[in-house]
This record gives C-alpha cells, structure tokens and sequence, in this order.
C-alpha cells in the first residue's frame, strides 16, 4: 500500500467535510424550492402556472445533468464563489448545485404523498396557506423527508468520490490519485470499502429516524 492510514483518515474526513456542507446548503436551498413547487402546482393552495412552469424547468434543467458534467461545466462559477476550482472547498459549490434540485423534487414528492384530508382539515380550521404547510402538511411529510434526505446524503457521498477526478479531495481524490494511476489495488480496495460503510450507516441511521419519526 502506497498510502499511510492517516493520509486515508485525512481523506475521509475530507469526504465528511463535502457531504456534511454541501448537504446543509443544499436543503437549504431544495427545501423552499420544494415547497413552492408543491403550493404553486395546478390544483394546490398558491396555484401560480407561471412561477410553477419557471421553477419546474430551470429544475429540470440541472437535474439533467450529470453530475460529473455539471462539475467541470461550472468551474466559472465555483471560482467565484470559492476562489478556487480545486480542492474540498470547491467541490462543495457544483455539488450543492447538483444535490439543491433534486433535493428540491424530493420534497415536492414528500408533500404530495400528504392526504388531501389534512388540507381539507386545515381549510376547515381557517388556516393561512403558511400555516397550512407549517402546521399540518410539513409535520405530516416529516417522516418521507427523512427518507428522502438519506437518500440525498448518500447520493452526494457518491458525487464526492466523482469529485475526486478533477482534485476534489477526499476518499475519490485518494483512489483515483492511488488506486487508479498508481496501481495500488489495496488503496482501491480500501476505498471501496470506506464508502461501502458509509452508505450502509447512512441508509440504516435514515431509515430508523423515518421509523421513530412515524411512529409518533
């Protein structure tokens, strides 16, 4: 093994760093998104054709890009944001890019699984459209949005690896700078492994916080 497990350790704290950022920012980008989508679509309590059409294309736009594509297609605007093209910091800007739209369609999804009894109770109760979404649809979703976020997660730990080709950092920088052009199988494999572990804590600490969460 070229590497010493301290510049491995390094690495996975790295990768830790760009999923936990970039996850932050990218809810708090996706989940208003997410939100206007589902009050401005035909049918729901903003109904807005216009805003609704906008926001569903531009959306869809991003979302169609690939994300390794989106990486290099933006480095412009990671510069200036970031001050750099290269390195964890800068591999944070394309991918609150990449995970912020889907985020923002998998609580539009999240919203609309919400039983129509609930909008009809909060109608009922003289609730604002505000209230409507704080106090009855987003309490109700909550445990969908937990599943949805662990997915989100998990789909960036990847985009942090894809990162790593174009020196993002973290564990996707060390298997493509070790394990791919120095042939080092063992780094490789380590790699692997650590993403593997990753994914599987992830995925099984979402699922049991949806388990609680919808037990209430």
């Amino acid at each position: 093994m070229l590497v010493s497990w301290s510049t491995i350790l390094e690495a996975f704290l790295e990768t830790v760093q760009m999923v936990s950022i970039s996850f932050i920012f990218s809810v708090i980008l996706g989940l208003p998104l997410g939100i206007l989508l589902y009050v401005t679509r035909p049918g729901q309590i903003l109904e807005n054709k216009i805003i609704f059409t906008i926001l569903n294309g531009v959306i869809n736009v991003f979302r169609s890009l690939p994300f390794i594509i989106l990486l290099v297609a933006i480095i412009p605007v990671t510069k200036f944001i970031g001050g750099t093209s290269i390195g964890t910091e800068a591999a944070i800007v394309p991918m609150v890019f990449f995970a912020g739209p889907y985020i923002s369609r998998l609580v539009e999804s999240s919203l609309l699984e919400v039983d129509e009894g609930v909008l009809e109770a909060a109608d009922a109760m003289g609730a604002t459209p505000m209230q409507t979404i704080i106090k009855f649809v987003l309490p109700e979703a909550f445990g969908s949005l937990i599943v949805n976020f662990t997915i989100s997660i998990i789909g960036l730990v990847g985009a942090s690896a894809m990162a790593g080709t174009v020196g993002g950092g973290g564990i996707g920088d060390l298997a493509i700078t070790y394990g791919y052009q120095r042939f080092d199988t063992v780094t490789m494999l380590i790699t692997v492994v650590i993403l593997i572990i990753m994914v599987q804590g992830l995925q099984s600490a979402g699922n049991k916080f949806a388990r609680v969460v919808r037990r209430r």
